[in-house]
């Protein structure tokens, strides 16, 4: 038996459990008063008060002075005391905001629709406005928001800073996103595209923890890819690599959003799978068709499958490359699980030089939609600690 442990019903075990509701109700509702603890949990106003003073001596919460229906009251917030970094990550028809302590411990969270067509400063201003809606619900100051990871769909120039083809988010067209996010936000920020953060998830996080050579597909409305190389994702010299979506299969085939004729967008990107059923299903959406495939429908399926297919024809290719040993998959699509990789998977074996097909393990994500905000708050982090050690090597 170990001594170390409460025994159960103790006054030891009543105090931890205690506590741990006290933190767990901060935690997951932000900033409260003392009352407003003990309305939530059912604890006494005498309890919750020796709870927070515990937790706060040990430096778990901190408190701030405010008011509650006009009266004097103290704040609990968790406490945070290097400050917070955030997460701004856009999709094709969607943000999703995030404000964390760190990338493994995320304070809260939230997502809002917006136009397929938006503009990038009206993007970027409901993003703004998102993420300080958060620091205020959690007791923190703007001030206290350190650095900001932003994900765009689309490749990103890290020349220019603009997004890397006119056809791509042409409402960013000709916008430096790194400045303009800055502007919005008033804090330090860093850009990449969503695959590559969707990868950085995974690496740290996910399905490729502890792999030197990998590829991070993200399926989603599009398709794109993180390459991981020595255990770091790789860029490239213009900051564009990874870009598999529009990779040219059928120099035939339909005209891409890029410019180009035949990429793989224009064969796996929801437009197209929505096309091939639309004589038979109407106006199904992405979501419909994920659905109505995991329940059996047999031609989601066989769209599905055929997008796996061609999936793994592009990825035969990069496997001959880069002979990573893992992929993975993420975004909306990998829900259908086996229905797409499996597809994908036979397709690499008869297409990859034997060698290196039969080393590559294909896996799905296992972050989901999140892997991508993840990312970004662990691209966020490595701004702080950065800054962090520079202003310690200026002391």
């Amino acid at each position: 038996m170990n001594s170390a442990s409460p025994a159960p019903g103790s006054q030891s075990s009543l105090r931890e459990r205690n506590l741990l509701r006290v933190l767990d109700t901060v935690t997951s509702l932000g900033s409260l008063t003392q009352v407003e603890i003990a309305e939530q949990t059912g604890l006494s106003a005498a309890t919750v008060s020796n709870m927070v003073r515990d937790l706060h001596a040990a430096g778990v919460v901190s408190l701030t002075p405010g008011t509650r229906n006009g009266r004097r009251a103290v704040h609990v917030a968790l406490a945070t005391p290097d400050g917070v970094i955030g997460a701004m990550v856009f999709g094709d028809r969607d943000v999703r905001v995030a404000v964390a302590a760190s990338p493994e411990r995320i304070l809260s969270s939230t997502r809002m629709p917006l136009p397929a067509e938006h503009a990038a400063d009206e993007g970027l201003n409901r993003a703004a406005i998102l993420i300080a809606d958060l620091l205020e619900q959690l007791g923190h100051e703007p001030s206290e928001l350190l650095a900001v990871g932003v994900g765009i769909p689309a490749p990103i120039d890290s020349v220019s800073g603009q997004v890397g083809s006119s056809g791509i988010l042409p409402g960013w067209r000709g916008v430096d996103i790194e400045v303009a996010a800055g502007d919005a936000l008033r804090t330090p920020t860093q850009v990449d595209n969503t695959a590559n953060l969707a990868a950085i998830g995974e690496l740290n996080a996910g399905a490729l923890q502890g792999v030197q050579d990998a590829i991070h597909v993200k399926m989603s409305y599009g398709v794109g890819a993180g390459l991981i190389i020595d255990g770091s994702l790789y860029r490239g010299s213009a900051g564009t690599a990874g870009e598999i979506g529009h990779v040219t299969i059928d120099d035939r085939g339909a005209v891409c959003r890029c410019g180009n004729r035949g990429c793989l967008d224009t064969v796996v990107g929801s437009a197209a799978i929505l096309d091939a059923l639309r004589p038979t299903h109407g106006g199904v959406t992405l979501k419909d068709v994920i659905s109505r495939a995991l329940a059996g429908d047999t031609a989601c399926q066989r769209v599905l499958g055929d997008a796996g297919d061609a999936l793994g024809s592009a990825l035969s290719a990069v496997v001959n490359l880069l002979n990573p040993q893992m992929i993975s998959v993420g975004g909306q699509m990998a829900r259908v699980g086996e229905l797409l990789l499996g597809p994908a998977r036979r397709t690499i074996e008869r297409c990859a030089l034997p060698s290196a097909g039969q080393s590559v393990t294909i896996v799905p994500g296992v972050l989901g939609d999140e892997a991508d905000v993840i990312g970004a708050l662990h691209l966020a982090h490595e701004m702080r600690e950065t800054a962090q050690r520079a202003g310690l090597a200026l002391a």
